[in-house]
């Protein structure tokens, strides 16, 4: 059963001599299951359907993560590798659901972070307020100029609204970023000073932005934590063709003159073939590391995934997912 490990302690006195039980036969118990659930949380594993022996002791638990134990094994070994299935490499990351804002699991939820390409999501909102989507944006000599990701779009090419937009969420095209700040505010400084206040009305009043697309600046510092980009991407999700695009593979984009451009999302949630997909916005930097915040359904309900500055992205996320949203991926 892939990333869903089912870990048999089955010597009472192998996990014993671990430091798991007590070691008084006629120990009652409920205070033997609590010793040993204390002993487990100590050693920072998540675990859950634990099953309990006929004396009271721990049998089995499941371990929900990264490292895959599929065979019975030794209680220290099971140990080292249950530790190792909890690892986050995230150094921010929460799982909310979106009406309520319980926090299912939140670790440095208010650390500041760089946003990277995440950025975008603001950038979104405020073009989606402001323009028609089937209005027509010229790229610029700032917007050719901009650096990868991009679409390579040249000055004076003219895109719908809705095309870039397309091209920003899921090819994260800093081009198409900024000609749609141009095309919204008149200039990227004047729709910087748009982002910075629409984020403090949203609520996120951590956050700090330098630019439409999250590439680092030299002379403008940008911050944002993964609470606020949460509260961020909740408001983006209020807009139905927001949602659209996040939840496509792939698109093929046309400029007015004709030149059609393939997108091929950066989530890659969306091509591992899990049980459910993960929709949302990716970022990376070398400053930032990898990041994404995104969304999935469980039970008829909503719940926000952010995680930032990861070394395992895709892992993070599918180990979030599947521990604290209760979903089989």
């Amino acid at each position: 059963m892939k990333n869903l490990s089912l870990v048999k302690v089955v010597l009472v006195s192998a996990v014993m001599a671990c430091g798991l039980i007590g070691t008084s036969q006629e120990q009652d118990k409920a205070s033997t299951r609590d010793q040993e659930l204390k002993k487990i949380k100590e050693m920072g594993i998540g675990i859950y359907k634990i099953k309990y022996d006929s004396k009271g002791a721990i049998e089995s638990f499941l371990v929900v993560g990264q490292a895959e134990i599929s065979t019975v094994l030794g209680p220290v070994k099971a140990q080292l590798m249950a530790r190792k299935a909890a690892e986050q490499s995230a150094k921010a990351a929460l799982v909310m659901e979106i009406d309520t804002e319980r926090k299912l699991y939140a670790k440095d939820i208010t650390r500041k972070i760089l946003p990277a390409s995440t950025t975008k999501l603001l950038t979104a909102i405020l073009v989606l307020e402001k323009l028609r989507l089937d209005d027509y944006v010229t790229i610029s000599p700032r917007a050719a100029a901009a650096l990868p990701s991009k679409i390579y779009a040249e000055v004076g090419d003219k895109f719908r609204v809705r095309d870039l937009l397309y091209a920003a969420l899921l090819n994260s095209a800093n081009d198409a970023a900024v000609a749609l700040a141009e095309a919204t505010a008149g200039s990227v400084e004047q729709f910087v000073a748009m982002m910075n206040a629409r984020a403090v009305q949203i609520g996120a009043h951590s956050t700090l932005f330098a630019n439409p697309h999250g590439l680092p600046e030299d002379d403008d510092p940008q911050y944002s934590t993964a609470y606020d980009m949460a509260l961020i991407f909740r408001e983006a999700l209020k807009n139905s063709f927001f949602r659209e695009v996040i939840q496509q593979r792939y698109k093929k984009i046309v400029s007015q003159n004709g030149k059609s451009i393939l997108l091929r999302s950066h989530n890659k949630c969306l091509f591992k073939s899990w049980r459910k997909d993960v929709y949302g916005k990716t970022g990376y930097t070398r400053a930032a590391q990898s990041c994404f915040v995104g969304y999935f359904e469980q039970k008829g309900k909503v719940f926000i995934v952010a995680v930032f500055g990861c070394q395992r992205r895709w892992d993070d996320i599918k180990y979030l997912v599947e521990h604290y949203g209760g979903v089989r991926l």
